[in-house]
């Protein structure tokens, strides 16, 4: 097996064109849009606190996540094939898992940083301390890495007999389980389950997490206390449900023996709309943000002038 051949949008050079021009715009605006939240963060001293430190390494997962998979499918529509090879598909496979477990394991963290925030304020200082931050973030690459190991590691180990047609328009696991021969994938299929278990774990953890927030919030006596601890958690929780409902969409609905548009169109939403939105939901309502946001373009616009 020297490649393997992706499921293209269209057998239609003119709609293939059309997908090409619709990542075209796509692609560099979430790009921009997370990056900009980074260096906001990055070159702000006010902004140099934990929520916001874990902030900026979302975006950088975010970047990494949509730079994985677009770029491929946009070169493969304009050039009108659909091949990868096989370094490429291990390439992707291995990145592709490593930010969206990173990813995950962050959104819990910040979980626990809003926990701590506001159940426990007098003690936050001490418990979210800049060493613990980067320990914390630590722990989510290093642990992503090591799912990501894991999963590609067992994934390639396996004889592909099935063909070399991928249903999905970038290497994805579940597809190229599908090409293996018949009793060789169940040693994958036991380390998927594990990581099921370990992704419920978390999603339970950040759920306790917002149950022990909203009945600490429900006892600040005043209602502006009240929206304050509230709108410092709405954009978390909201890109969790996002990150979320998308890969479990994705991931738990019927499988059919032939790829539908409904397949393409799903795997593009757990994709892209994580990063493209991510720095919307961040940044719309973030009074903090949008006052760096004006510091960093004002600075830049006087330097120059």
């Amino acid at each position: 097996m020297t490649e393997f051949l992706l499921l293209g949008f269209s057998d239609f050079q003119e709609l293939q064109i059309f997908h090409f021009v619709v990542f075209l715009v796509i692609y560099p605006a979430a790009l921009m849009g997370n990056l900009l939240v980074f260096m906001v963060i990055a070159f702000d001293h006010h902004l140099h606190t934990p929520m916001y430190f874990f902030l900026m390494n979302l975006s950088v997962l975010d970047l990494g996540s949509i730079s994985v998979t677009i770029p491929k499918s946009m070169a493969n529509s304009l050039m009108n094939t659909r091949s990868i090879s096989y370094a490429g598909c291990v390439v992707q496979v291995f990145f592709l898992l490593l930010l969206l477990a990173a990813d995950f394991s962050l959104l819990t963290v910040m979980a626990y940083d809003r926990y701590v925030a506001i159940c426990q304020p007098l003690h936050y200082e001490k418990m979210m301390n800049s060493r613990a931050c980067v320990q914390m973030a630590a722990g989510a690459w290093v642990g992503g890495i090591r799912f990501s190991v894991l999963h590609t590691r067992n994934t390639f180990a396996l004889t592909f007999c099935g063909g070399n047609m991928v249903d999905q328009f970038f290497c994805e696991i579940p597809q190229l389980l599908k090409l293996t021969c018949s009793d060789s994938y169940l040693s994958e299929v036991g380390v998927l389950a594990f990581t099921v278990c370990l992704s419920l774990g978390c999603f339970v953890f950040i759920i306790v997490s917002y149950v022990q927030i909203f009945k600490s919030v429900l006892r600040i006596p005043s209602e502006q206390g009240r929206h304050k601890a509230i709108s410092t958690c709405l954009p978390h929780l909201t890109v969790v449900s996002l990150f979320v409902s998308t890969g479990a969409f994705a991931y738990l609905k019927p499988t059919s023996s032939s790829p539908s548009p409904l397949d393409l169109v799903v795997a593009v939403l757990y994709c892209i709309l994580p990063s493209i939105m991510n720095p919307i939901i961040y940044s719309m309502r973030n009074k903090d943000i949008k006052a760096a946001l004006r510091r960093l373009i004002g600075c830049r616009y006087f330097t120059k002038n």
